[in-house]
């Protein structure tokens, strides 16, 4: 623990994060502080920082008023134990709170089973007066039917509320067991670890100086996201790129002007170097330590970002209940540098050390696209949507990331995106769309009597029906396949289409169709399976 009567040359410089640049798999952390300096200082403390900082990533620097020469950068593991009185008094009200829960759900169990006693004391002993006055024809069959219901009702609503209560008092055990195990923990204090920074300085004389400092911390890291919104009304695909930021650092992103970047430090800068690629014999049954393939390298600090200035905002028209104002989404200033893109929000950053994703807007934009269906109705008997996108050539690139899709503000489903550069053109899948009907049958299969040189030959015929049931005209792509064979005793061939086309690789047969509103199209194939007749056949179950 630090001793507070620090010597007058060491000083500690209250500090906060004002900007915080994530990666992929850590994040670079900047801190800055002023502090009065009187000339005798030889030393600058940061404390505490967190556990998770890489010490041979640390920087300083700054500016002020007085001439200061920065030495050095040091690091010092501190403990301290955290008090807990606040905690334990917060769980002991927890637990009393459940076990008088517990005590009321026990009340109403007992309420119940002297009840449900009652009702099995009451059927005992009117079951033999009640069986005479049957008997004498004294009750009625509605009257009769009528306390059969009682007491079954009766049973079964004590039952049902015996078996709701003991379920509630079973999960309150849980709970307070979790309690219990939660309040042992802490009662048994363990030190909390973390460091220091020391500036080792050299001071002119008197005056005000602003410390600043990063560092690279790790388990920190963020992820692409997007919502793609369209409908089949407009060839527009409205892109929300999205970023979603985990970190569980050991400190708090409160207020800091965050930067996401692309940049992979901790590949270093070098390329791997290739170590000799040996093989062996299994008979010498020697265990050999494989070396490493890839020489770690220390990774390359960025320069720390100015901090992001603050936008005025806009005069907005007068305000009316039929002219509201929509809610404003800030979107990020993106920049690129070779094959590094970096977003720099600038609304600020609050990302807690808290272990949970946060998601923050990058930007929304507007992609003009073309849509068109693809059809494989050996499988489905549905055609999927897919839009054909071009990202702008001064766009910022797409990375890799879910997205989900919206049809109409409905969601629908979820793709991925590829790694998709300024100007590279690319396909969006969208999924099912019924507008566009499809049946397939099979027309006939026909069975040649006597054997074709010594072959036996099977003709298979289909039928495609296609009808669009859009509001539009739609251009679609069908794709059937015929069987491939892996012996060369069995021969398939593809006698005749309509549409004709030509056979593809691995048997597949492609139309490109355009269908007018309403039309209806049909498409026929037919192919023949030949093979020995002593030749049993597999896969051929279509």
């Amino acid at each position: 623990m630090v001793n507070p009567e620090i010597h007058s040359w060491r000083k500690i410089v209250e500090s906060e994060i004002v900007a915080v640049i994530v990666y992929a798999d850590r994040a670079l952390v900047t801190r800055r502080g002023v502090v009065y300096l009187t000339g005798v200082e030889r030393e600058l403390i940061i404390t505490p920082v967190p556990i998770t900082l890489e010490t041979e990533s640390v920087r300083a620097g700054g500016t002020g008023t007085v001439g200061v020469r920065l030495q050095g950068v040091s690091s010092d593991r501190i403990y301290t134990t955290e008090p807990m009185a606040e905690r334990v008094a917060h769980l002991t009200r927890q637990i009393q709170q459940l076990e008088a829960e517990k005590r009321h759900l026990q009340a109403q169990v007992d309420a119940l089973a002297l009840q449900s006693s009652f009702i099995e004391g009451l059927r005992e002993k009117t079951e033999e007066p009640f069986a005479q006055s049957l008997s004498r024809k004294n009750l009625s069959l509605s009257e009769t039917l009528d306390f059969l219901n009682f007491l079954g009702s009766q049973y079964g609503e004590y039952a049902i509320a015996s078996g709701e209560c003991k379920a509630q008092y079973q999960e309150l055990d849980k709970q307070l067991q979790a309690l219990h195990n939660s309040l042992q923990k802490i009662q048994t204090p363990h030190p909390k670890e973390s460091l220091s920074l020391v500036v080792a300085v050299e001071v002119t004389g008197e005056g005000e100086f602003e410390l600043e400092v990063s560092y690279l911390v790790n388990r920190a890291s963020w992820t692409p996201l997007y919502d793609l919104r369209f409908s089949t009304t407009s060839n527009i695909v409205h892109l929300s790129y999205l970023a979603e930021i985990t970190q569980s650092s050991g400190e708090d992103w409160i207020g800091a002007n965050l930067t996401l970047s692309t940049a992979k430090p901790g590949l270093g800068t070098l390329p791997p170097k290739l170590e000799p690629w040996y093989i062996d014999s299994p008979r010498l049954q020697i265990a050999r330590q494989r070396r490493a393939r890839f020489a770690a390298q220390s990774p390359m600090l960025p320069s720390i970002p100015a901090p992001a200035s603050e936008e005025n905002w806009q005069e907005q028209d007068e305000v009316t209940e039929d002219n509201p104002i929509a809610a404003e989404i800030v979107a990020a200033e993106v920049s690129k540098e070779g094959s590094v893109v970096t977003f720099k929000l600038n609304g600020g950053g609050n990302i807690p050390s808290d272990g949970a994703p946060h998601k923050t807007t990058i930007f929304n934009d507007d992609y003009p696209c073309n849509f068109d269906y693809v059809a494989m109705p050996r499988l489905v008997s549905f055609a999927y949507l897919q839009a054909n996108v071009k990202n702008s050539p001064n766009g910022a690139t797409l990375l890799p990331g879910k997205a989900n899709i919206f049809r109409n503000n409905v969601f629908i489903g979820s793709t991925g995106l590829e790694n998709i550069a300024p100007g590279q053109e690319f396909k969006l899948n969208l999924g099912i769309d019924e507008g566009l009907k499809i049946e397939r049958d099979l027309v006939e299969r026909l069975v040649d009597k006597r054997l074709i040189s010594n072959l036996r030959r099977i003709t298979y015929s289909y039928r495609l029906v296609i009808t669009n049931l859009l509001d539009k005209e739609a251009n679609l792509k069908v794709t059937e396949q015929l069987p491939v064979s892996r012996n060369e005793q069995i021969k398939v061939r593809l006698i005749r289409t309509n549409p004709q086309i030509q056979l593809g690789e691995m048997g597949i047969l492609e139309w490109q169709l355009s269908l007018a509103l309403q039309e209806r199209r049909e498409i026929h194939y037919q192919f023949t399976v030949e093979h020995p007749p002593e030749l049993a056949v597999f896969g051929l179950d279509i």
